[in-house]
């Protein structure tokens, strides 16, 4: 079956470097993709967010199968488009997609589905908002819209608990409404869960580090690096949160009429008084997926097709010894304002059993990963 990516960054890559590495895909294409791409994958002008210009590629390529790699298409409603024009997609629907692209839904959600998170409330009026955060002091400020990973400022004191309400509220649609929410203290764990609307199958469990600065400083950002597995979770832990995070929040989504099909990604703060969540996204993550696909041992175009279709067996995936590794490097002045042109950059991983690379590169990229090295993202 030919298969089409959609999306243009590092994790894509790694999507179409998993799916040439299995096999049993026709022609591979991904739009618009990047030049890093071009070896893996015969590149498509397109809006990824378009569902129409997406179903007539498609159409026009024999394309029998799309996985969606960003959130931006799956909120727009690429993949009703394309349920809607028979092709099979892997990526929930923009109602199910609302788990990203809402975080006060998101916080709806899992109080009506009894998932355990941080205390909460939502403006829409940014000067309320600045008050109240500045009476939390040490609290969280996130824009409830997507904002490319750019949207949580994490607030020490009232002070710059106010200004995170002025950076996020500064967002545009993004951050018409603002949640400001308890500071969590614990351990950051990323739990990712292949599902088919009813059943699910854990991926391997990750750790991303979103400040930009060495020794966890600066301003978050969307990930500068990951490791897989993130080593906090056992076994039975990572099933606890199967059973209390994924599956009620499955449940919910079920009895709302909108069933999600796709990565379940539960972002995860292991507190002293338990686990809870601090949001969800409904796509693999960048850069953790970089590392959990080098980490999965089983073919993934078949679970895919397997979540697509309702057909997932909840089961142990097969996942290889050893841990992955990614770093990112970034341009300077990353992320409030990366700048453009060529630089030298160089940027190394490790992988399960493959010990670590490196690759030099002076084109101009934005970031990069293991599997864009030196490709514009």
């Amino acid at each position: 079956m030919d298969v089409l990516v959609l999306g243009a960054g590092a994790r894509e890559h790694a999507l179409c470097w998993k799916l040439q590495q299995d096999g049993g895909v026709g022609r591979l294409y991904a739009a618009p993709g990047n030049p890093g791409m071009a070896s893996l994958a015969r590149l498509l002008p397109l809006d990824a967010s378009d569902g129409a210009a997406v179903v007539e590629a498609c159409r026009a390529h024999g394309i029998g199968f799309v996985v969606v790699g960003p959130e931006a298409p799956l909120v727009a409603g690429v993949a009703d488009a394309l349920c809607a024009a028979g092709i099979g997609v892997f990526g929930p629907s923009a109602a199910a997609a609302r788990l990203e692209g809402s975080k006060a839904f998101t916080k709806e959600v899992l109080q009506a589905a009894g998932v355990p998170t941080a205390a909460w409330r939502a403006f829409t009026d940014p000067a309320e908002a600045e008050r109240y955060a500045r009476v939390q002091g040490a609290c969280v400020i996130k824009a409830d819209g997507l904002a490319a990973g750019k949207g949580v400022v994490v607030a020490s004191n009232g002070e710059e608990a106010a200004g995170g309400i002025r950076t996020c509220a500064a967002l545009g649609a993004a951050g018409v409404t603002l949640i400001v929410e308890e500071r969590l203290e614990g351990e950051e764990v990323s739990v990712m869960a292949l599902c088919d609307g009813e059943r699910f199958a854990l991926l391997p469990t990750s750790r991303d580090h979103k400040r930009v600065g060495d020794g966890d400083s600066g301003p978050n950002t969307g990930g500068m690096g990951a490791v897989c597995p993130a080593g906090s979770l056992d076994r039975a832990a990572l099933e606890a949160v199967g059973r209390d995070v994924i599956a009620p929040t499955l449940a919910e989504m079920r009895r709302r009429g909108t069933p999600f099909q796709g990565v379940l990604y539960a972002g995860l703060m292991l507190t002293a008084a338990g686990t809870k969540v601090l949001e969800f996204n409904c796509r693999f993550g960048d850069p953790e997926a970089q590392v959990i696909l080098l980490s999965l041992d089983e073919p993934l175009l078949p679970l895919l097709q397997a979540c697509a279709g309702g057909k997932l067996e909840g089961r142990p995936l097969r996942v290889k010894d050893g841990v992955a590794v990614g770093v990112v490097a970034a341009a300077a002045g990353y992320p409030a304002s990366p700048g453009t042109g060529g630089f030298l950059m160089a940027c190394r991983c490790s992988t399960p059993g493959r010990g670590v690379t490196g690759r030099r590169s002076s084109r101009p990229v934005g970031a990069c990963s293991p599997f864009a090295h030196g490709a514009p993202t």
